[in-house]
C-alpha cells in the first residue's frame, strides 16, 4: 500500500517508503471531542462512519443568536425578515465544467446547506426559518441523482418550511412574513393592493402614530480582509416589496455574532484543527530531501480525506522550502510548491483542513534533513518564544495589537543574541515601536478563525480602528480579545530581500534610521535561509486561552518525529503552549514508520 513512485526525472530516489494511512481505524481514535459522542441521537450532517457528526442544532443555534441581536440593536428590527442567498451554481469560464462548490459563509452560518442555488428567510419576530429551494428539472436526475422534495430538504436541514426557489412564491412568502410580523401593517404594505391613500398610513405602521415600515433585511457590506463588498440580493426591477428593503444593518450585526463562537462551533474549529495538527505531524515525518514539494502537500490532503473526510482546505496549500518559506502566500498557481526539496533546507508548511465549511490554518516549520543547525535552531526557537510570551498574556481584555508587539520582541531578542540585530542604545521596546520586527515579520500575529480562514469582524464600526504602520497595518484585527473567540498565533521570522534592502538603505536621519540596528555582515549569512512561522488556531476562555494545535513543536518534538519517533506524545513536556488535549489522543498514536497503535 505505499505511495507510488515519483517520476525518475524529478526525483533521483524512490519514495516508496512513504506509507498510506492504515485504513479508517484512525480517525475512529483520534480528534473527535467528547461533544461529538452526544450527537448520535439527533439530526447532524457527517461523511459517514467514523467521521464528525456536525449537530443541526448549531445552525439553529447561529440564527437565534442572529435573532436575540437584531432585537437587541433596535425594536425596529423586532418584525423584520432576513432574506439572504446562497453561492450560486457556477462553471470554469466559457466551458461546462463545474468548479467543486463551496457555501457562501454567512448562509452556511445560518443554514448549513451545502448546495448551491438556494435563498433562505428568518422571521425575527419568530425565529422562524425557510428555505427556497431550486426547483430543478427532471433531467438533473439523470446527471447528478435524485431530485429531493421539498419535505425531504426541510428534513435534511431541519428548517420550519421549504418553497420553490421561483419569484413569485418567494415574493408571496415575504409579503406573507412581513403581515404576520406585523398585524398592524396594511395589505399595501405587505405586499397587497391597498390604495394610495393608504401610503402616509403605511409610513406609521397603520397606527397613527410614528413607527417603522417592518423592513426585509438583506445582506450588504465589505469584507475588511479583501475589501470586496458583499452584494445584496436581487430582485426583478419592479418588486412590490421593494420599499421594505434595507441593507444597512444586517452584515454588521451577523458578522458580529460570527467573531464569539457558540460551544458546538468550538467542537467543530477544535476537531478540524486536531485532525489538521495530526496531517502535519504525519506530513513532517515523511517528507525527505529530494521529493518535491507537492508531495508533501498530496501526503497532508491524503491524511485529511482519507482518515476524516476533509475534501476540502480552507486555503491555498503552502509548501516552502528553502528560500520559498520567505514568500508569505506560496504556492499559488505561479508557484504550485514545485521545488525539489534539499539537504539543508528549511521547510515552512501552512495547511489547513476544512470540515463542514469550518477550517483550521496551522503552519509548520521544520528542517528537511531531520536536525536542527545553529542557525535554524536559533531563528526557530526566536519564534517559538514568541508564541510563548503571546500565550502567557493571551485572555479576555487584552488587546490584540499588544500581543503581536510583544511577539515582535521576542523574535527580535532572538536576532540580538545571533548579532542580526545590534540594539545599541535602544531597548527592544524601542525598537519595536520604531517598527524594526515588521522588516522580519510584516505581517499581523494571526486573525480571527471559523467558516472563513480569514473569518470576518476584524474592523467592525465600534472597535479599534486598522493601525496604517509597518506590520501593524497588516493585522486582521486590532479588537481587545473576548471570550469564545478563536483567533490564529502565527507569529514568523522571514529574511524577504527587498524588506532587508529596504532597511539597510535607510539612514539615521530618515523616519525609520533603521540600518544601524543591522549588522550587515551576520545578516548577508541569512539571505537564502526562507522563513519560520509557527501558527496555531487558540480559543480565548474566561481566564487565559486553550490552544486546539496539537502539533510538535519544541526542537526536541520536531527531531522527535523526523526520525520516526511516535506522535502524539504520553505526556507533554511543554505545558506552556496550553495544548490542552495534546496527549488525549496518545491512544491513536502513529509512528514514523506510518503505524498506528
Amino acid at each position: 500500500d505505499d505511495c507510488p513512485p515519483p517520476l525518475k526525472s524529478h526525483i533521483p530516489h524512490r519514495t516508496s517508503h512513504i506509507p498510506a494511512l492504515t485504513p479508517l481505524q484512525s480517525c475512529s481514535t483520534m480528534a473527535a471531542p467528547a461533544l461529538a459522542a452526544t450527537f448520535d441521537d439527533e439530526p447532524y450532517y457527517s461523511m459517514g462512519p467514523s467521521t464528525y457528526k456536525v449537530p443541526l442544532r448549531m445552525y439553529a443555534a447561529n440564527r437565534a443568536k442572529l435573532v436575540s441581536a437584531l432585537k437587541e440593536k433596535s425594536p425596529s428590527l423586532a418584525n423584520s425578515i432576513v432574506f439572504l442567498r446562497s453561492g450560486a451554481s457556477a462553471t470554469r469560464d466559457a466551458t461546462d465544467h463545474e468548479p467543486l462548490f463551496r457555501q457562501e459563509s454567512y448562509f452556511h452560518y445560518l443554514f448549513g446547506v451545502r448546495e448551491p442555488d438556494f435563498a433562505g428567510a428568518v422571521e425575527v419576530s419568530t425565529g422562524r426559518a425557510v428555505l427556497f429551494a431550486p426547483n430543478l428539472p427532471e433531467d438533473y436526475a439523470t446527471v447528478m441523482g435524485k431530485i429531493r422534495t421539498r419535505d425531504e430538504w426541510r428534513e435534511l436541514y431541519g428548517v420550519d418550511d421549504v418553497m420553490w426557489d421561483e419569484e413569485d412564491v418567494v415574493e408571496e412568502w415575504l409579503a406573507g412574513a412581513l403581515k404576520r410580523g406585523d398585524s398592524s401593517l396594511p395589505e399595501k404594505a405587505a405586499g397587497g393592493t391597498g390604495s394610495d391613500s393608504d401610503e402616509a398610513e403605511e409610513k406609521k405602521g397603520g397606527t397613527g402614530e410614528d413607527a417603522p415600515l417592518a423592513k426585509i433585511l438583506l445582506l450588504r457590506g465589505i469584507n475588511t480582509d479583501s475589501g470586496k463588498t458583499i452584494e445584496q440580493p436581487k430582485f426583478r426591477n419592479e418588486c412590490p416589496l421593494s420599499s421594505h428593503f434595507e441593507n444597512d444593518s444586517l452584515h454588521d450585526i451577523i458578522a458580529e455574532c460570527r467573531v464569539v463562537k457558540s460551544p458546538l462551533e468550538l467542537s467543530l474549529l477544535r476537531h478540524a484543527t486536531e485532525l489538521t495538527s495530526l496531517a502535519h505531524a504525519y506530513t513532517i515525518a515523511r517528507t525527505k530531501p529530494g521529493m518535491m514539494e507537492y508531495q508533501s502537500e498530496s501526503l497532508f490532503r491524503h491524511y485529511c480525506y482519507y482518515s476524516a473526510g476533509m475534501r476540502h482546505l480552507g486555503y491555498t496549500a503552502i509548501c516552502g522550502c528553502g528560500p520559498n518559506g520567505a514568500v508569505l502566500h506560496y504556492g499559488h498557481a505561479g508557484a504550485p510548491n514545485d521545488r525539489q526539496i534539499q539537504e539543508g533546507d528549511m521547510c515552512l508548511f501552512d495547511l489547513g483542513a476544512e470540515y463542514c465549511c469550518y477550517g483550521s490554518d496551522v503552519t509548520c516549520s521544520f528542517p528537511a534533513s531531520g536536525t536542527f543547525t545553529d542557525d535554524q535552531r536559533a531563528i526557530y526557537t526566536g519564534v517559538l518564544n514568541a508564541q510563548r510570551a503571546v500565550y502567557s498574556m493571551l485572555k479576555p481584555g487584552v488587546s490584540w495589537v499588544d500581543c503581536h508587539k510583544a511577539a515582535e520582541a521576542a523574535i527580535l531578542r532572538s536576532l540580538v543574541e545571533i548579532g542580526i540585530v545590534v540594539s545599541g542604545d535602544k531597548t527592544i521596546e524601542e525598537l519595536v515601536e520604531m517598527r524594526l520586527g515588521a522588516v522580519f515579520m510584516p505581517h499581523g500575529l494571526g486573525h480571527f478563525i471559523g467558516i472563513d480562514t480569514h473569518d470576518v469582524g476584524g474592523y467592525l464600526p465600534g472597535h479599534p480602528p486598522r493601525i496604517v504602520r509597518p506590520g501593524l497595518k497588516s493585522l486582521r484585527t486590532s479588537r481587545v480579545l473576548w471570550e469564545g473567540m478563536t483567533i490564529t498565533v502565527e507569529p514568523g521570522c522571514y529574511f524577504i530581500d527587498h524588506l532587508l534592502n529596504g532597511a539597510l538603505s535607510s539612514t539615521e536621519d530618515s523616519p525609520e534610521g533603521l540600518a544601524q540596528y543591522l549588522d550587515n555582515s551576520i545578516l548577508s549569512r541569512f539571505r537564502s535561509f526562507g522563513g519560520v512561522r509557527l501558527e496555531d488556531v487558540v480559543a480565548v476562555t474566561s481566564n487565559g486561552c486553550v490552544n486546539y494545535t496539537l502539533c510538535p513543536r519544541t526542537i526536541d518534538e520536531v527531531e522527535h518525529v523526523k526520525r520516526g519517533g511516535k506522535w502524539p506524545p504520553k505526556k507533554d513536556e511543554a505545558l506552556e503552549l496550553r495544548r490542552e488535549r495534546l496527549c488525549h489522543h496518545a491512544v491513536g498514536r502513529f509512528s514514523g514508520g506510518g503505524s498506528l497503535e
